[in-house]
């Protein structure tokens, strides 16, 4: 009986400990990860994030590029480190940007930006049994209550779908993107 009743105590315990562990005390809200596998080139995915040109087929509406020297940057060239961008999103009005600066671009498989005031964004693509895979982590999030709202969730909803759309637009040439303003909080703008 002591043994059974130690056994149960010592289970209580650890469920106890798992609970505690996984609570959103410890969550950590500075970053989050998403990945998804990608029926394409590595090279062909990282191409879909260099240019403005490809950025706008599958991501933005809008994608304004300038140099480290403040020159403006050809719709179809390679964005290089130090590049400044002006992002604007289908479903959202012209005062509503995004702001950033190129960090790293490799011109093969990394590419790390910083992404307005929702912290640094890394896109990383490899290839894993047999598939590429694209894995972006956005870090340096603020951990503030409003942060926790706007940048986490709404990040990673948002980088949840993007992605999706560049697995369509990549693998079969469907753009999933809503482009009807009329069309207000949905999924996919």
């Amino acid at each position: 009986m002591i043994i059974l009743k130690q056994q149960q105590t010592e289970k209580e315990l650890e469920i106890s400990l798992r609970i505690k562990h996984f609570s959103m005390g410890n969550y950590d809200w500075s970053r989050f990860n998403v990945r998804i596998p990608v029926k394409s080139s590595i090279q062909q995915v990282y191409d879909a994030w260099t240019s403005p040109a490809a950025l706008e087929s599958w991501f933005l509406r809008e994608a304004v590029f300038t140099s480290n020297a403040g020159e403006p940057v050809n719709n179809n060239s390679k964005i290089q480190k130090g590049d400044h961008y002006t992002w604007h999103w289908y479903g959202y009005a012209d005062d509503v940007p995004e702001r950033g600066e190129i960090l790293v671009a490799n011109g093969h498989d990394y590419l790390r930006f910083s992404f307005g005031k929702a912290g640094i964004v890394n896109i990383n693509i490899s290839s894993e049994s047999g598939e590429t895979v694209i894995d972006l982590v956005q870090e340096a999030i603020p951990t503030d209550d409003a942060s926790r709202a706007s940048y986490h969730l709404g990040c990673s909803n948002g980088w949840t779908f993007y992605l999706a759309n560049l697995k369509s637009f990549l693998e079969g040439g469907l753009d999933l993107r809503n482009k009807n303003e009329a069309h207000k909080n949905v999924i996919n703008s």
